[in-house]
């Protein structure tokens, strides 16, 4: 019988690889869904087969030797050729997929998202679907990590080279005042001295309003940074101060939905844009297959509901 116990696994180096990333075995684990002692064991299995000690593994964060740096540059070469080999497998047909990695912005994930999947799981039968949601930025770190596949996200307009780009959506920031509080003619008056509750500026949203701000030589008194949606229109509810937010931020809290008014912002208007993200020529059409699909929920789930209710958004709020 062949002895396998001195071999090179795929698998392998992708534990490997996914660990120098993370600089953590605990991280890893979670990041590839396998146990500690599982990703332990492979990176223990590689470098019996490559006869050669790959990690620091008693340091925290965890360090490559010598002879780890020079095998992560081959072992990054290896999985995008794998990558590659089986993205051509995928264009034959799609449906062959054995896993799909996606990660979606949380706005995303009490309507579009659920419905997305169960479509997308009704062609590609075969295929294991795999979802994270999060903030923009912490979801480009995993699809640049190729700890994802296909990401939707908030245009950062930092894309890279390596990157294919779908745009999706463009959506106004909008004012979000307690219900009944003021009427839309007292808003221009009234509005910049109360009390703003800020989206946190940790994230590349908040980032855009505050810098935003600063360009209309805006400064309005705020007291709260909060980085959740249902947290900041819960004091809005409550009459705490108003905020700055997008339709979709809204939506999200479906709770408060009701118990606030939604205006257009009282001075220059911005808004965001919402994109398709996957590395270039890596999983073929696919991409631009799923940004259709997208765009056609976005219409029906996001711009026409939002639109009927609130008019004035129409042309501000789109599918592009």
């Amino acid at each position: 019988m062949a002895d396998t116990s001195r071999r090179i696994t795929l698998w392998g180096i992708e534990v490997f690889v996914a660990a120098a990333q993370e600089r953590s075995i605990t991280a890893a684990a979670r990041r590839l869904g396998a146990s500690p002692s599982a990703i332990s064991q492979q990176l223990s299995n590689l470098e019996d087969a490559v006869g050669a000690v790959l990690m620091n593994r008693r340091e925290r964060p965890l360090t490559l030797t010598p002879a780890g740096e020079t095998f992560r540059r081959r072992a990054q070469t290896i999985l995008n050729e794998a990558a590659q080999a089986h993205a051509e497998l995928a264009r034959i047909d799609h449906t062959m997929l054995s896993e799909l990695r996606l990660g979606m912005i949380e706005d995303f994930d009490g309507d579009v998202t659920p419905r997305l999947l169960s479509q997308l799981s009704d062609e590609m039968t075969t295929t294991r679907f795999l979802l994270e949601t999060g903030a923009s930025h912490r979801l480009f770190d995993q699809l640049d990590s190729r700890a994802l596949d296909v990401v939707v996200a908030a245009d950062m307009g930092e894309a890279a080279e390596w990157m294919e780009v779908f745009p999706l959506m463009v959506e106004p920031f909008v004012a979000v005042v307690r219900k009944g509080m003021l009427d839309a003619r007292e808003v221009p008056e009234r509005l910049p001295g109360m009390p703003l509750i800020r989206y946190t500026t940790r994230h590349h949203m908040g980032r855009v309003i505050a810098d935003h701000l600063v360009r209309q030589n805006l400064v309005l008194s705020h007291r709260f940074e909060l980085d959740s949606y249902h947290a900041i229109l819960a004091m809005v509810a409550a009459g705490a101060g108003w905020t700055i937010l997008t339709p979709l931020g809204v939506s999200h809290a479906k709770r408060f939905r009701d118990r606030v008014d939604v205006f257009a912002l009282p001075f220059a208007p911005f808004s965001r844009s919402i994109a398709l993200f996957a590395r270039r020529d890596i999983l073929g059409d696919m991409p631009a297959t799923i940004a259709a699909r997208l765009r056609r929920l976005l219409d029906e789930r996001i711009v026409a509901r939002h639109v009927k209710r609130l008019p004035w958004l129409g042309g501000a709020l789109r599918v592009v």
